[in-house]
């Protein structure tokens, strides 16, 4: 990659870390974790971008937030989120980016592919939140799947549709715009 092109890559990623942190504003309280649209952004992000770009792009969010820019659900930030009860779905994100960009680098962008990816990443997502979730409350395995996954199976399923479609849908106009970098990976036919 030419140095023009790591720049627009930065560029671009910094941008899907503002995007993830406007939709964490977004949200539906519940007792011990919200439903905000820091999922969907994930899921966006990681469509668009493929598994590293994606990835990047999630830790960047992580350490904005690290560093106390207010951009984690309700407003929050710091080391202290990461580490508390919610923390465990950021870290998440991470893991959640680059599977779901796997998946379809391996695959092809396609809605359905996308669609299957982001499901995953769900899983992956709920799956570091209930673990953190339970450890740093010291809930049991049932208390910690029934507040901290089983809420948000449903909405997760919907907002994977979302952000395959508007991800397939944004991906493939960047792709004709020539604003995302010929990588090999496999296209929609």
């Amino acid at each position: 990659m030419d140095q023009s092109t790591r720049l627009r890559m930065t560029i671009i990623c910094a941008l899907f870390v503002a995007m993830t942190a406007i939709l964490a504003q977004i949200e539906i309280p519940l007792p011990l974790v919200p439903i905000s649209g820091q999922t969907l952004a994930v899921g966006i992000t990681a469509t668009i971008l493929g598994s590293r770009l994606g990835a990047l792009a999630m830790i960047g969010y992580m350490a904005v937030g690290a560093a106390g820019v207010p951009v984690f659900a309700e407003a929050k930030s710091g080391l202290s989120v990461i580490i508390g009860p919610t923390g465990g779905y950021i870290i998440g994100f991470i893991f959640a980016a680059y599977i779901t960009g796997l998946i379809l680098e391996k695959t092809s962008f396609t809605l359905k592919n996308a669609m299957l990816a982001n499901t995953v990443g769900m899983v992956v997502t709920l799956l570091f939140g209930v673990i953190q979730l339970k450890f740093s409350v010291d809930l049991s395995w049932a208390k910690a799947l029934a507040a901290g996954a089983y809420p948000f199976i449903i909405v997760g399923l919907i907002k994977a549709f979302l952000a395959s479609w508007i991800g397939i849908t944004v991906r493939s106009r960047l792709e004709k715009a020539r604003l995302l970098p010929n990588t090999g990976i496999k296209k929609a036919v």
